[in-house]
């Protein structure tokens, strides 16, 4: 059996749970290594894990993405590296159902960006990736042999999908560029410093919290796990002892069902499991077994020396102790939680990442100690927002209520689809939200876009996702104004039903090309958990003399259709946007007054408030169809949503009287 012995190691992720007591172990084990960890303290991170390193003069910190070419290279060069052990990736399935496409941007992309990098640098000897068990998908429940390393590959959820993914692109970088490359495929690791997103540390804190323990399913789904020092000294022997285009499952016989875990951690906290574990609704997706065969790990020297119950205690006990270094970890608490994994933080805890400090850059050589939080630091930054949309109607508009608010703005000066402007506003300006009101609607109306199809793409669709992604790697939500010009009446929906369309129902009017373009990217932008997207149908306010107002540009119209449609009152609305941000609503939500209201009836009030000597003359829609370029919209949105939010919400038509037709009334 050969022995390999490597000079200088670059970890990724090694401020994460299994690779920062990988790291620590060799740090402390071999001081004639150099260690240097790359990791870009994303919110399952944490710099308090690499404590134990923190003196060592062979343990170099560097703060950075894998997904940065240049650093990577600048990193292979300058330190000399000829061992890589890439450990750095999103890893829970909960959050791969919600934003998958951040897992193949880590999982896939960050991979593929160091495999280019060894290839173009030609120095490494060593190459170990660290894949998961649920590549293999689920294990029969009457299988008694695991799956071995030549097993075939079925992954199940996104997230082992990424990895499969990427274990594709480590194996093709060795066949095909003589990389020398490792891969190994591990079981469920517990122990102390995991972020309580994962089952065991989210059980003991509920515990320790006298909470109840939420259970996925009936809770029969079976999991082996191993103790994270077993499994630091398990790579231990796979970096030295390892065969080069070798795979290596780190895993153990020893299985446990979910409620089997539940109970053991009840029974170490004196609870009455009857009473302290609640069964909730399942994942999209639970695997019921992963089951590995190990003997080849054996092979090489390795075996599991930690026993469930000693390990369990262990844990418990460091979590007793430690029970705020993660900070506030509620949000990662509930029973499917969804992190926005962002560098530098999580969405529920904005103070993330102020309690320790460290240096980085080419001259770092070992991190700082840690500075903990003092009671200021709980301390919510004031409010400040950044608007795109300053010369566009609902722009101007929010700018004007901020300023009877109080509350500090500055429009944004980037364009929507010139990523690097909108990188500049946010570091020159620092808000705490983003409000999205630019876009193109056409002038004088959406016929404009059915002759100017690639600039309604450039800022309907590029730019409002350019915006989106800018503001996710900066932890920032984006209020996203948009439309629910989407939707048409159909037969489950018909006109007069008071049947409206739900915040989950699928667009369907295709008439137009603006509302192709906002269908499309409203579907995009679900991916992105950093987006709050209000739906406004038909905007109205009280300036009677602004052209963009419905009101005003029928009242103008030689002849005007008569149909009911949900509408936006500007006036009660625009406020709520603004709680809304500062309530960090996410999500999709109809942004219209509940119930609908016909032309007729609106041109009806403003005969009665505003000129008794009005007249129109109505049309139908074919009539209509001879004289507009493209259909229109018509339809009635389900605001219960909303209303739910915000009870104090008025009906369309109590609305448009209060904050439309009373103000202007003439006597």
């Amino acid at each position: 059996m050969s022995s390999y012995t490597p000079k200088n190691i670059l970890i990724t992720g090694a401020a994460g749970f299994i690779a920062s007591h990988a790291a620590n172990r060799l740090i402390r084990n071999y001081p004639d290594y150099k260690i240097v960890v790359l990791d870009k303290l994303d919110y399952c991170s944490n710099l308090k894990n690499l404590l134990p390193s923190k003196s060592s003069p062979n343990f170099k910190f560097v703060k950075g993405d894998i997904g940065s070419a240049d650093l990577v290279n600048y990193l292979l060069i300058t330190e000399s590296i000829d061992t890589i052990m890439h450990f750095a990736a999103q890893t829970h399935v909960d959050n791969s159902f919600g934003n998958s496409f951040e897992f193949t941007k880590n999982n896939i992309y960050g991979t593929h960006v160091l495999l280019e990098a060894c290839k173009v640098t030609g120095q490494i000897r060593r190459f170990i990736h660290v894949s998961t068990d649920e590549v293999y998908g689920e294990t029969d429940e009457d299988a008694v042999v695991g799956n071995h390393e030549a097993s075939q590959l079925l992954p199940t959820n996104p997230y082992s999908a990424t990895k499969a993914g990427a274990e594709m692109l480590v194996m093709a970088y060795g066949r095909s560029y003589g990389l020398p490359v490792i891969t190994t495929r591990g079981n469920n690791v517990y122990g102390p410093n995991q972020f309580p997103e994962k089952l065991i540390p989210k059980f003991i804190l509920l515990a320790m919290r006298g909470e109840t323990l939420p259970i996925h399913g009936d809770g029969s789904n079976v999991r082996s796990y191993l103790y994270c020092e077993d499994v630091a000294e398990a790579f231990e022997v796979i970096l030295h002892k390892g065969e080069v285009g070798h795979v290596y499952n780190i895993g153990t016989k020893k299985e446990r069902r979910v409620i089997d875990v539940a109970k053991d951690i009840c029974k170490l906290f004196s609870m009455d499991p009857e009473t302290s574990i609640k069964f909730v609704e399942n994942r999209p997706f639970n695997d019921q077994r992963y089951f590995l065969d190990d003997e080849k790990l054996k092979n090489l020297g390795w075996s599991e020396q930690t026993v469930w119950e000693e390990g369990l205690k262990k844990t418990i006990e460091w979590y007793t102790q430690n029970p705020e270094w993660w900070g506030d970890v509620s949000g990662a608490l509930l029973p499917h939680p969804r992190m926005l994994m962002m560098p530098g933080g999580r969405h529920f805890d904005s103070e993330e990442g102020k309690g320790t400090s460290f240096a980085s850059g080419p001259n770092q050589t070992r991190m700082v100690v840690p500075t903990f939080k003092t009671s200021s630091s709980t301390q919510k930054p004031a409010l400040k927002f950044l608007i795109y949309g300053r010369t566009g109607w609902i722009g101007g508009l929010l700018g004007q209520l901020c300023e009877k608010q109080g509350i500090p703005f500055e429009y944004g000066r980037g364009r929507l689809e010139d990523r690097s402007s909108l990188m500049a506003d946010i570091q020159n300006i620092k808000p705490t939200h983003v409000f999205n009101a630019a876009g193109v609607t056409g002038r004088p109306n959406v016929d404009w876009c059915e002759s100017h199809k690639t600039e309604t793409i450039r800022t309907n669709v590029a730019g409002t996702l350019t915006l989106a992604d800018v503001c996710r790697e900066h932890g920032l939500l984006m209020m996203n104004f948009a439309t629910g010009c989407i939707f048409e009446y159909d037969a489950g929906h018909p006109e007069g039903s008071g049947i409206g369309y739900k915040e989950e129902d699928k667009p369907n009017f295709t008439g137009s090309f603006y509302s192709k373009t906002k269908a499309m990217v409203e579907e995009l932008l679900k991916e992105y958990d950093n987006v709050c997207t209000l739906r406004v149908r038909m905007p109205i306010s009280s300036d009677l003399n602004n052209p963009r107002n419905f009101i005003t540009k029928i009242a103008r119209y030689n002849k005007v259709v008569n149909i009911p449609n949900s509408m936006t009152i500007l006036d009660e609305l625009l406020p709520i946007s603004i709680e809304m941000a500062k309530r960090n609503l996410k999500g999709i939500w109809n942004f219209t007054n509940p119930g609908v209201v016909s032309h007729n009836e609106i041109l009806e009030m403003y005969k009665t408030y505003i000129d008794p000597k009005f007249q129109w003359v109505n049309f139908t829609l074919e009539e209509q169809a001879k004289v507009i370029v493209a259909p229109r919209s018509n339809n009635e949105m389900d605001a219960s949503k909303l209303k739910n939010e915000f009870p104090d919400l008025l009906p369309i038509k109590e609305s448009l009287i209060k904050y439309v037709f009373e103000p202007n009334k003439r006597t």
